[in-house]
C-alpha cells in the first residue's frame, strides 16, 4: 500500500479532475444549445430512480474495504461476488419500473429511457469494490486518468448523437458508456475474483462499518433528489430543466474544488484512525483551504450569474440565472460539508454520520416542500434549498467537531475566525458594486478581477495568505 500525503494526492487528483472540467465547460456549452430544457429535465427524473438503486446497491461496502486494514484478498472477492448479485437483482427490480414511472409522470418515454438506465446502473453497481480496491492502495493516478479518458470518450459519443437528433436518449447512452468503460477499466486494473459460492463470513466482517454508511447514503439520497422528484411532477419537465441545469452549475465548484481534496480524504486519515488529534490537525488545514476558495467562488458567481449562464448555456436559458444565483449563496456551506463525511469515515464513526444525514435530510425535505407547494416556483424552491444547505453546516460541523472528536466548538470557530472574516469581506464587496457593462464577457472579467483584489487584500490582512505556503512547505 502507497504511502501518500493529502497534498501530494490531492494533486494527481486536482491534475484529472480539472482536465475533466475543461472537457465538461466545452461538452455542456455544445449539449445546452443542442439539447432543450425539457430534454435535461426528462433526464433528471428518471436519473434520480437510477440513483436510488445505485444507493441500494452500494452499501458502504466501497468505503469499508478502504477503512478495514485488516482484509484479505480472498475477503474481498466475496465481497465482490456478493455485490455482483445485488446488482443482477437491483438491475432486474430498476427495469420493472418503467412503466410504473411513465405513468406517474404521464409520458411514455420513461419506459425506453428506464430500461436504458438499468444498464448503467448494473455496471455503477458492479464497480463498488473496484473503485473501493483503487482507494484503499491509493492509485489516485490510475483513477485521474480513467476518469479523463472514460468523459472524453462518452462525451465524444454523446456530442455526435445529440447532432444527430437522439435528444434526451444521447445524455442516458453518455452514462452507460461511462459506467461500462469506467468498471472495465477498474476490474483490469485490480482484478477481483467472482465466486459463484461466496463466504458470506467476509461480508459480516465490513457489515457493522457499511451498514451506517448505506444508511447515511440512503437517507442522503432523499435529501439530494426530492426536489427533482417534485419538481418534475407537479411542475413540469421544462421548469426541472431550468432548475437542475441551475443546480448543476452551483455544483461545479463545489463538486471541483472540494473534488480534489475528498475523494482522498478517507483513504489517507483513515492511517491515523488511533489518533484522533492528529486527523484533526490535518482536516482544519484542508477545511480553512476550502472555506478560503469557497469565500471567493459563492460572491463570484452570486455577482456572475447572468455572464456564466449566458456564456456557458446560451439565451435559452435564462430561466435560470435567478435560480443560480440564490443557489450559489449555498457554495460555502456546500463545500465545507462535503469535506466531513469523509473525516467521519476516517474516525470510524459511520453512526454519527448517519444520525446527521437524517437530521440534515428532515431538514431538506422541509426545505424542499415550502419550496414547491408554498412558494410555488423553481425560485421560491431555490432558496429553501440553500437556506437548508446553511442549516446543514451546523449540523454538521456540531457532530463531527463535538459528538465526534470531542472538541468544543468555541475552539473550532476561533480557529477559523479570519476565514469568517475573509467571507463576510466578500460579502461587502458584492454589495458594493454597482458597475454595468453590456459585453457579458467583458462584465465577467471585470468582476472577477474586482473581486480578486479584494480577495487578495483579505487575504493579506487575515494573515490566511500563510495557508498556502504551509501547503507549499508541509505535508498535510
Amino acid at each position: 500500500m502507497k504511502n501518500i500525503s493529502i497534498k501530494k494526492a490531492a494533486i494527481i487528483n486536482g491534475v484529472g479532475k480539472y482536465s475533466k472540467i475543461f472537457l465538461s465547460i466545452i461538452v455542456n456549452a455544445i449539449l445546452a444549445r443542442l439539447l432543450s430544457p425539457g430534454d435535461y429535465g426528462i433526464v433528471a427524473v428518471v436519473t434520480v430512480f437510477s440513483t436510488f438503486f445505485s444507493t441500494l446497491a452500494d452499501m458502504g461496502f466501497g468505503v469499508a474495504i478502504v477503512q478495514n486494514k485488516k482484509l484479505t484478498s480472498n475477503d474481498i472477492n466475496n465481497i465482490f461476488s456478493f455485490t455482483i448479485y445485488i446488482s443482477l437483482i437491483l438491475m432486474l427490480l430498476f427495469s420493472l419500473l418503467a412503466v410504473p414511472i411513465s405513468k406517474f409522470y404521464h409520458n411514455n418515454a420513461y419506459v425506453s429511457l428506464t430500461l436504458l438506465l438499468s444498464i448503467s446502473l448494473l455496471f455503477d453497481a458492479m464497480n463498488m469494490v473496484p473503485n473501493g480496491i483503487l482507494n484503499k492502495n491509493k492509485e489516485f493516478m490510475v483513477i485521474a486518468v480513467r476518469t479523463v479518458v472514460v468523459y472524453l470518450l462518452a462525451s465524444i459519443l454523446t456530442v455526435i448523437l445529440a447532432m444527430n437528433g437522439f435528444r434526451y436518449y444521447s445524455l442516458v447512452i453518455q452514462a452507460i458508456v461511462t459506467s461500462i468503460f469506467t468498471f472495465l477499466w477498474n476490474y483490469i486494473d485490480t482484478h477481483p475474483k467472482f465466486k459463484l459460492r461466496f463466504q458470506f463470513s467476509s461480508v459480516k466482517k465490513v457489515l457493522s462499518y457499511s451498514s451506517y454508511q448505506f444508511a447515511f447514503n440512503f437517507v442522503n439520497y432523499f435529501a439530494r433528489n426530492l426536489d427533482n422528484l417534485l419538481t418534475g411532477k407537479f411542475m413540469g419537465d421544462v421548469q426541472l430543466g431550468y432548475y437542475n441545469k441551475a443546480y448543476d452549475l452551483m455544483l461545479y465548484p463545489v463538486n471541483n474544488l472540494t473534488g480534489i481534496v475528498t475523494p482522498v480524504l478517507h483513504p489517507i486519515l483513515s492511517d491515523f484512525q488511533d489518533n484522533l488529534k492528529i486527523i484533526y490537525d490535518k482536516y482544519l488545514k484542508v477545511f480553512k483551504i476550502l472555506f478560503c476558495l469557497s469565500a471567493f467562488a459563492a460572491p463570484f458567481c452570486f455577482l456572475s450569474s447572468k455572464e456564466i449562464i449566458t456564456i456557458m448555456y446560451g439565451s435559452n436559458w435564462k430561466s435560470s440565472i435567478i435560480c443560480f444565483q440564490i443557489l450559489s449563496i449555498a457554495i460555502v456551506p456546500q463545500m465545507l460539508n462535503s469535506s466531513a463525511g469523509g473525516v467521519f469515515q476516517a474516525i470510524g464513526n459511520t453512526r454519527l454520520l448517519f444520525l446527521n444525514s437524517c437530521i440534515n435530510t428532515g431538514i431538506t425535505v422541509v426545505a424542499i416542500l415550502i419550496g414547491i407547494f408554498l412558494g410555488k416556483s423553481i425560485v421560491a424552491l431555490s432558496g429553501a434549498v440553500a437556506i437548508a444547505y446553511i442549516c446543514h453546516f451546523f449540523t454538521a460541523y456540531y457532530m463531527l467537531i463535538k459528538l465526534g472528536f470531542g472538541y468544543k466548538m468555541s475552539m473550532f470557530f476561533g480557529n477559523i475566525l479570519p476565514d469568517l472574516i475573509i467571507l463576510f469581506g466578500m460579502e461587502i464587496a458584492v454589495g458594493l458594486y454597482h458597475f454595468n457593462i453590456s459585453n457579458i464577457f467583458l462584465s465577467l472579467l471585470v468582476k472577477g478581477i474586482y473581486l480578486m483584489g479584494v480577495f487578495i487584500v483579505l487575504m493579506v490582512l487575515t494573515g490566511e495568505y500563510k495557508l498556502v505556503k504551509k501547503v507549499e512547505k508541509e505535508r498535510i
